[in-house]
């Protein structure tokens, strides 16, 4: 079927294209030099978040315009949008990073109300950057017309006198710059050479992670979500993408054909095995919310829990994304999860075939050692690992990819915002076996719940990344390693029991068991919950206000409308 015979009834650019009443619509399109022949194609909206605030965004303009070609190919007629997005590498540190979070929100958000209000029929969105990508699928799930997911790809590694570095060194070598182990010239030449092209971070942070789901879950075509963002042939990816999303609108296979609980499950088997990102535990409930599929936190830690960890990825191992790509990409990762029993075979993708079809020809290349064989695992559970207790009765989440040490026990030292922690920990105000404990950086409580690189990179440049640990209602960059436990639940904010911890209470840790606790009776942490009272933020108007106001537990996901489940129509139908 080609475009010329689509049934124009069923697809949403009728409402704007057809018919003598939509003749004002029509001649805004004649205005931009469309012709009649394209005026009557289907609409492929191609979203990308392209901007010069990081080098994760800087291709994805390029990129988009191979798309566009791929599409008018197919006998399609691309019409190309932008939104925005907050670089976490730029945002991290300061009051910037509130954005973060709050921006995946207002990426699905205009995603949908562009699409809504042009009538597109279909979507190829291309995204970089940590919130962008969970964003863009969100709004895919959400609008339910046909569509495919390009990542922009990953930078390049940077060399550092001999050897690969990330931004992951450089910000670990601020806490090298504290001790003095590197002087200032030492750190001006590691930040020039640390990042030396276009792409998201290198290791297998936020956006590699999301990147990696993005092919499990089957919204990207197989291999393209690996190629780094320099190499010239994502073009063959970025023109496949145009020319596949077509051959989706004419068969109508649509977002939630394919993202389905089995593919969530998928989802949360790669992350686990590649030692991902904590944040992937906000990500994929909350992408599974605008399915109207309840997928929250618990049930992501348990596929963690049943998945071997085989990827040998930084921040954990030794490996960075391109290394994975160059050794056979995301496919070599789910081939011998499939193989092994660990995924759902029988799940579409954006190819028209399922993940077993997809990965038929894919045979598993033994001259490389960046992924392990599912049957001889580095680990045999997950590189993240759900938690749960008196101190987190909603959960919280920690990344155990190549610790040694999966229990701790301290006293709590607890500070209000993440600055005040930092601070302690620039002037070393801390000792070790200390439980450092960042509260009132939750979803509301932030708002924003914002990521704590900078903490955590000082206290490993210091040496003390293994000597101590961290738990905050806040989040922790996919970059960051050690004994971090983020998405504590329910927040302080909302009056959880991490708001209600004194200096010196006890905090038990154990990532076998899975289990969170502060050694502090019922009766205590009811007589301190009489006592407290709410903190008011800083932030009492703007998006940051509104965020707030709608926003729920990172449980869930952090995510602000009630999804999925609640919808009598989605846009696709209407």
């Amino acid at each position: 079927m080609d475009a010329k015979t689509f049934d124009r009834s069923k697809l949403p650019s009728r409402h704007v294209t057809q018919g003598a009443s939509r003749a004002p619509h029509r001649s805004y399109y004649y205005a931009m030099g469309l012709s009649r022949e394209e005026i009557d194609q289907p609409f492929v909206g191609v979203a990308t978040c392209w901007n010069e605030a990081a080098p994760c965004n800087i291709s994805l303009s390029r990129q988009a315009q191979v798309v566009k070609k791929g599409v008018a190919a197919a006998s399609g007629t691309p019409r190309e949008f932008t939104t925005i997005t907050v670089t976490d590498g730029i945002a991290m540190g300061h009051a910037g990073m509130k954005a973060s979070l709050a921006s995946r929100e207002v990426i699905a958000d205009s995603v949908e109300l562009t699409m809504r209000g042009h009538c597109y029929d279909a979507l190829v969105g291309l995204a970089g950057c940590d919130k962008s990508l969970p964003g863009m699928m969100m709004a895919m799930v959400r609008l339910n017309v046909p569509s495919i997911f390009i990542y922009g790809g990953t930078i390049l590694p940077g060399s550092f006198r001999g050897r690969e570095v990330t931004v992951l060194d450089v910000f670990e070598g601020v806490g090298k710059h504290l001790t003095g182990e590197y002087s200032d010239a030492d750190l001006d030449e590691l930040e020039q050479v640390a990042c030396p092209s276009a792409g998201a971070c290198g290791a297998q942070f936020t956006a590699n992670t999301m990147a990696t789901v993005s092919e499990a879950i089957g919204l990207a075509l197989p291999y393209s979500a690996g190629a780094p963002a320099p190499y010239e042939f994502r073009d063959r990816f970025c023109f496949a993408a145009g020319t596949q999303i077509m051959d989706l609108v004419a068969r109508q296979i649509r977002p939630r054909d394919i993202v389905t609980r089995k593919a969530l499950e998928n989802a949360a088997t790669v992350v686990a095995a590649s030692g991902g990102s904590t944040n992937a535990g906000l990500h994929l409930p909350a992408i599974a919310h605008e399915c109207g599929i309840d997928f929250d936190l618990f049930e992501v830690a348990k596929i963690f829990k049943r998945t071997p960890y085989v990827a040998d990825l930084k921040p954990g191992g030794k490996y960075i994304a391109k290394d994975l790509f160059e050794a056979g990409g995301i496919p070599l990762l789910m081939k011998t999860l499939l193989d092994h029993g660990y995924l759902h075979g029988d799940c579409m993708t954006v190819t028209g075939r399922t993940i077993a079809e997809n990965l038929e020809q894919v045979s598993f290349n033994t001259e490389q050692d960046v992924v392990r064989p599912a049957d001889n695992p580095i680990s045999p559970t997950g590189g993240v690992v759900g938690l749960s207790g008196n101190l987190a009765p909603d959960g919280a989440i920690v990344k155990v990819a190549g610790m040694s040490k999966l229990h701790f026990r301290g006293p709590a030292r607890c500070f209000d915002t993440e600055e005040e922690c930092f601070a302690a920990v620039s002037r070393r105000e801390y000792r070790e076996g200390d439980v450092l404990v960042i509260r009132y950086e939750g979803p509301k409580g932030g708002p924003g719940m914002r990521e704590m690189l900078s903490t955590t990179s000082a206290l490993y440049g210091q040496g003390m990344g293994n000597k101590v640990a961290l738990i905050t209602d806040g989040r922790f960059s996919g970059a960051t390693r050690g004994f971090c436990i983020g998405h504590v639940s329910p927040e302080a904010a909302v009056g959880g029991p991490i708001g209600l911890l004194k200096d010196g209470d006890i905090i038990e840790i154990d990532a076998v068991a899975g289990t969170i606790e502060v050694e502090l009776d019922e009766a205590e942490l009811n007589r301190r919950r009489e006592a407290w009272t709410p903190r008011q933020t800083d932030y009492q108007s703007g998006a940051l206000w509104k965020y707030a106001q709608t926003v729920g537990s990172a449980r869930k996901g952090a995510v602000t409308h009630p999804g999925g489940a609640a919808e009598t129509v989605c846009y696709a139908d209407q």
